[in-house]
């Protein structure tokens, strides 16, 4: 599994939805790819922070800042 397709099934891993088998892959390959890893991290972590703001929208920005880490960490990937 590639970083790009780890960025578009990551809302069905998170929410529990992704088949058994992709979801191994994805967990295999974030096993192996520490920007693919903190970016999940960080995203969950935003989803709890958000689950306990009283439900503020997340900042444009902050959603941009974390789609971009992962673009320009994982080029070639």
């Amino acid at each position: 599994m590639k970083c790009r397709e780890i960025l578009e099934k990551l809302s069905e891993y998170l929410d529990g939805e992704l088949d058994p088998k992709l979801c191994q892959d994805l967990e295999t390959h974030l096993e192996d790819c520490h920007p693919c890893l903190v970016f999940v991290n960080t995203l969950k972590k935003t989803i709890t922070l958000y689950k306990y703001s009283g439900n503020e929208p997340l900042p444009k920005e902050v959603h941009l800042r974390l789609h971009d880490y992962l673009k320009k960490e994982c080029r070639g990937c």
